[in-house]
């Protein structure tokens, strides 16, 4: 029986699966890819081949092309097993964003789980995160500081809500990137109980369009550009996080800038980008959900990436699990992508 650190490794390219001669979420093109999920640090066009969940593959056709791929998109659905050389490979959801997966490999009596980026928290725009036992386990870092816990996402859309309520004359915007937090916010404020029509910004559309095609119901959903300031006065409109602080939402009627976002617990990052009402609503596990998720998979040895390796490393030690810092080149934050989905969208 080998271990799973004898064949996966990380590269300049990315995490590498020797036995399978595949790479997991790559940053510059290679002969074949595993993609975890849509997001543009983790997705980037020009593989030869690529293999992802059905939604993945169709969130990057969206926003990069029809032609993201040199020569093979390769659909895997939640909970097949294919071989790919020498490796056992199937997808379990990450609940991160519409499509998002963990990828889980076997070979030679040793398991792997690549996780992307993943939450724990339910979200009804996309699957539920799945815990899967391993001998090696890759997770993100973007939260893992104790500072972070969340509070349920549900009570931050009811601020919202109520502000709206408290000044029916202004027009609140909300930034929020457009893969997955957009949806996300519609889902909760629909679960909140607002039927109002919710007004967009062009670059959030596309991609809302393709949560509607893969039957997620997101409501009423009118264009925001274009529309009369007196029909905006009093609703609720989204945008990229640049957009709502700039001079296109300036145009609206009296605008409330609000930001929803993980890193609007740290008061001085909604301070410094003019928000007025932070919303504290992340897609990406906090640190009780990080430790919580480390302990129950049940593997000796974990990785960490692309956050506070070094914190979540710290504590993992105290539980007695063996933690190595993988400090990959490329992958952003959740604020980042907000900025990088603003570009592709």
């Amino acid at each position: 029986m080998t271990t799973p650190s004898d064949w996966l490794s990380p590269r300049p390219e990315g995490l590498y699966c020797a036995p399978g001669d595949f790479f997991i979420d790559p940053v510059c093109p290679v002969e074949r890819a595993v993609i975890t999920h849509g997001h543009s640090d983790h997705a980037r066009s020009g593989h030869a081949h690529v293999l992802a969940t059905p939604e993945t593959l169709a969130i990057m056709r969206v926003r990069m092309g029809e032609d993201m791929a040199g020569r093979v998109q390769q659909e895997l659905p939640y909970g097949e097993t294919i071989r790919i050389g020498d490796v056992a490979l199937r997808l379990a959801p990450a609940g991160h964003v519409l499509g998002s997966a963990q990828v889980v490999m076997e070979h030679r009596g040793g398991r792997a789980v690549v996780s992307g980026d993943y939450k724990r928290h339910p979200d009804t725009t996309c699957e539920a995160f799945e815990l899967v036992p391993c001998d090696l386990f890759v997770t993100e870092a973007t939260f893992a500081l104790p500072v972070f816990r969340h509070p349920d996402p549900l009570h931050e859309i009811d601020k919202l809500l109520h502000d709206v309520r408290l000044f029916p004359e202004r027009t609140h915007v909300v930034g929020c990137y457009a893969l997955g937090k957009c949806q996300r916010v519609i889902s909760l404020l629909r679960r909140a109980g607002y039927d109002e029509p919710l007004w967009l910004h062009g670059a959030l559309r596309p991609v809302c369009d393709l949560y509607e095609r893969f039957g997620v119901d997101l409501g009423d959903l009118r264009p925001a550009t274009g529309a009369a300031k007196s029909a905006l006065r009093g609703g609720i409109v989204l945008g990229p996080p640049a957009a709502v602080t700039d001079r296109w939402a300036r145009r609206l009627a009296d605008p409330v800038v609000c930001m929803a976002s993980g890193w609007m617990q740290v008061r001085q990052r909604a301070r410094s980008r003019g928000v007025e009402l932070p919303l504290v609503i992340s897609d990406h596990a906090d640190w009780d959900e990080l430790l919580a998720t480390c302990k129950e998979v049940g593997a000796p040895e974990i990785w960490v990436t692309h956050g506070r390796e070094e914190a979540l490393i710290h504590a993992l030690g105290g539980l007695g699990i063996k933690g190595r810092a993988l400090r990959l080149i490329g992958y952003g934050d959740e604020e980042d992508e907000g900025g990088q989905h603003e570009r592709a969208a």
